[in-house]
C-alpha cells in the first residue's frame, strides 16, 4: 500500500492470515483478526478486522470486515463498520456500505455506495 496514514488500519488487531501471491484458495472464510490477500479469493470473506488487498489481489466475492483497503480487485460488495480505501490501482465491481469511504484518483468504482454513521444516533 502507498504508505498512507491511516492509524485504525493494523491496529486492535494482529495480521494473522496472508493468502501469498500465486495462491488461489475457493470457498468461504472467516478469518479472526485480520487478513491480507495478494492472490485470489473465490467466496465470501468475513473478516473481524481489516482485509487488506494487495495489488495483484482477486477476491470474486463479498467481503465483511471492520476495514477495508484496496489495491487489487474486487467483484463482489463490500460492507464494513468502518473505513474502506481504494487505492489509485483498485477495482470495486459491487456496492459498498461504509462509515467512511477514501477513493483515490485513478480507482475504479462500478456499484453503489452507502454510507452510514453507527456511532451517531438518529434525533
Amino acid at each position: 500500500m502507498k504508505g498512507q496514514n491511516n492509524s485504525e488500519f493494523g491496529r486492535g488487531g494482529e495480521l494473522n492470515t496472508i493468502i501469498g501471491k500465486g495462491s488461489t484458495i475457493t470457498g468461504d472464510l472467516n478469518i479472526q483478526n485480520s487478513l491480507r490477500v495478494d492472490g485470489t479469493v473465490k467466496g465470501d470473506i468475513k473478516c473481524s478486522d481489516t482485509v487488506v488487498l494487495g495489488k495483484g489481489g482477486v477476491i470474486e466475492g463479498s467481503v465483511t470486515a471492520k476495514n477495508v483497503m484496496v489495491a487489487g480487485h474486487i467483484a463482489g460488495n463490500v460492507l464494513t463498520d468502518g473505513k474502506v480505501v481504494l487505492e489509485n490501482t483498485s477495482s470495486v465491481t459491487g456496492d459498498v456500505k461504509a462509515v467512511r469511504l477514501v477513493v483515490d484518483e485513478g480507482a475504479v468504482f462500478d456499484g453503489k455506495c452507502a454510507m452510514k454513521d453507527g456511532a451517531k444516533k438518529k434525533a
